[in-house]
């Protein structure tokens, strides 16, 4: 049995490696405030024995039946043809089943109900057969799946020690909290206060735990390896500096399913009424994944991660959503570490990414096109790395986005990375809220590296802030610590001068300057508290990534980096960008008489993919 037990936790050291080996950023972003984003996203497992074939006629709850009986490591088999469903799909605590159509175009799921999912609603369900919620007694202190966290809290640490280690064992996953500051810091700030941190008239954040009246809102997710008295060695180890006994840090727990696959279909909610919130729901979910998936019409969202961990969400299409207003996005992170977002197609989906909390997540290679957004007609939406308290550390690379901002809406989050992203800083038909990135008050220590930013002969501003000046917004490529999405509007929450000067910003090209600034008086050589100072790198080398070792398979023979400012060559007026796969499978692909492409990643991804047409331009969508 020790022999046994020992081998499952070299398996888990194996697939999630600590922070010891030499990363990609090292030399241009500091330790202190990057992670090691290689170990992101789940082992997708490409099984090939069928358990159960089902054919068009079939119920949701033969279905369910079928995934419940199915062995582990085996597929439920859906043949091609459009399944007529009156509720949802749900895997209730089966672990290791893949869920496998015909192809997106071939095999289509109709839903007009949705399976209640915890209470929130999903079209597919792929969840624990008891969820457990921040809410449940369990998890609050004093219940069965919650301790105390007494020592080990440096950035790093593998080994915690904890008041107890009942109910634990090798190989679960736990979620780390810590009570939110209760005044400014300085440096890193975790808070959801109206007025003080988040904009008033909006709520607070739901991300994490509410113990007495005290929010936890900061959390990483981290699996078991080892338990030796009220010791636990985790993997990963700690992402954040500021852990730390004065803020009552804490552990608890839920019970998970793992190994899950959805593939090769299509999920069309336009049906399903406003209490199915999601189309695919990972609630309690670990190492799980949906590819080569068509997502029509999602509600809240078209992919919900709700405290989960290392799921992956690839080479899938996302169309429109219900409302095309707010709570209207496509894949939204809550409570959810270390999963991979990679290389997707978001069309008339108003914010394709909405982070509401977690960690070393990578957002990569994606494409988005039309963000429609209905409440204004001139207003751009745009993708959010941060939109309650809690989310850091996490990496947006190598995507085509019209702008990627992090807000204060909810509440605080920082210290994310965007490395080699298109960011347009324009939508056409858009005039309001247009920019490449916009920093909200409190989202300090964010890194800014090898981008390539704006749109020539409407971008006109290079930087929005108090100490560059306040004009040209909607124009600008950089909008820095002002409270609200606009400039200079509102007082609650304060003009943070700290989001400027904790940031790192190095080799990025702009269209205002058009030039790539390697400039030294952009790099925070001083620290704040949490955050060291971040020496001005010694050279204008870029990796190629920061999260991949190599070119992905789904690359082909298309130029690789595609973006960046030693990329020449490139489809756009710069030179320092080409188009990606998502956005070549985009254009290259036909339409149904919706609108709606005509999506198989089966086809539009092979080794064997030709280099794109020199006469193939970067869509501003």
């Amino acid at each position: 049995m020790k022999r046994l037990q020992w081998f499952i936790v070299f398996l888990v050291i194996l697939g999630h490696s600590t922070n010891s080996r030499a990363q990609a950023w090292a030399g241009i972003i500091d330790p202190s405030r990057a992670v090691d984003w290689s170990r992101a996203g789940a082992n997708i497992s490409n099984r090939t024995t069928i358990c159960t074939t089902l054919s068009p006629g079939a119920s949701s709850s033969q279905i369910d039946s079928a995934i419940a009986s199915c062995p582990a490591n085996q597929v439920v088999s859906l043949n091609a043809g459009t399944y007529i469903l009156s509720g949802g799909i749900t895997f209730s605590g089966h672990s290791n089943v893949t869920l496998r159509g015909a192809g997106p175009t071939l095999t289509i799921l109709q839903f007009s109900g949705g399976d209640s999912c915890g209470g929130q609603g999903g079209n597919i369900c792929i969840s624990d057969s008891s969820p457990l919620y921040v809410g449940s007694p369990s998890v609050q202190p004093g219940g069965s799946n919650a301790h105390n966290w007494t020592a080990g809290y440096a950035k790093g640490a593998t080994q915690l020690t904890l008041d107890s280690t009942a109910g634990l064992t090798v190989g679960k996953t736990i979620i780390l909290d810590q009570a939110n500051d209760t005044s400014d810091t300085g440096g890193v700030f975790v808070c959801d206060v109206s007025g003080t941190c988040h904009q008033s008239g909006e709520t607070g954040s739901s991300n994490g735990r509410t113990i007495g009246s005290v929010e936890y809102n900061q959390t990483q997710m981290v699996t078991i390896t080892g338990i030796s008295g009220n010791v636990i060695t985790i993997s990963p180890g700690l992402y954040m500096n500021n852990w730390r006994s004065g803020q009552s840090p804490k552990i608890w727990w839920t019970n998970t399913v793992s190994g899950d696959g959805v593939e090769n279909l299509t999920v069309d909610g336009s049906l399903d009424g406003s209490s199915v919130k999601s189309n695919i729901y990972f609630y309690d979910a670990t190492s799980s994944w949906v590819k080569n998936i068509r997502s029509i019409r999602g509600n809240r969202n078209h992919v919900w991660l709700y405290q989960a961990a290392h799921d992956t969400i690839r080479d899938s299409y996302f169309f429109g959503t219900q409302n095309a207003s707010s709570l209207s996005y496509g894949i939204e992170p809550f409570i959810s570490d270390n999963d991979l977002i990679e290389n997707n197609i978001f069309e008339q989906v108003a914010s394709p990414v909405v982070y509401g909390g977690g960690e070393g997540t990578v957002v990569g290679y994606n494409f988005s096109i039309n963000n429609l957004y209905t409440a204004s007609p001139i207003w751009m939406q745009n993708t959010y790395a941060t939109h309650e308290a809690g989310s850091y550390m996490n990496l947006y690379e190598g995507n085509s986005f019209n702008a990627i901002d992090c807000d204060d809406i909810h509440g605080t989050g920082g210290l994310g990375t965007f490395f080699r992203n298109r960011l347009f800083g324009a939508q056409t038909g858009k005039t309001s809220n247009t920019h490449a990135t916009n920093l909200y008050s409190f989202c300090r220590a964010y890194n800014i590296v090898g981008n390539v930013l704006g749109t020539t002969g409407y971008s006109n501003t290079y930087e929005v802030s108090s100490v560059a000046g306040l004009s040209g917004c909607d124009t600008s490529i950089y909008i820095l610590g002002q409270p609200q999405s606009g400039c200079g509007g509102g007082t609650t929450p304060p003009v943070d001068p700290l989001v400027r000067g904790t940031l790192l910003r190095w080799g990025n090209y702009d269209t205002v300057t058009a030039a790539v600034q390697w400039n030294s008086a952009e790099v925070p050589t001083t620290g704040v508290p949490f955050v060291n100072g971040n020496p001005v790198p010694a050279s204008h080398t870029l990796p190629s990534s920061f999260y991949l070792t190599s070119k992905p398979a789904f690359w082909g023979a298309m130029p690789w980096p595609a973006i960046g400012p030693d990329v020449t060559g490139g489809q756009d007026a710069s030179g320092h960008a080409f188009t990606l796969p998502a956005q070549v499978c985009y254009t290259n692909s036909s339409k149904d008489s919706s609108g709606i492409l005509s999506f198989d990643a089966n086809t539009c991804f092979s080794n064997l993919a030709p280099a794109p047409p020199t006469n193939l331009k970067v869509i501003v969508n």
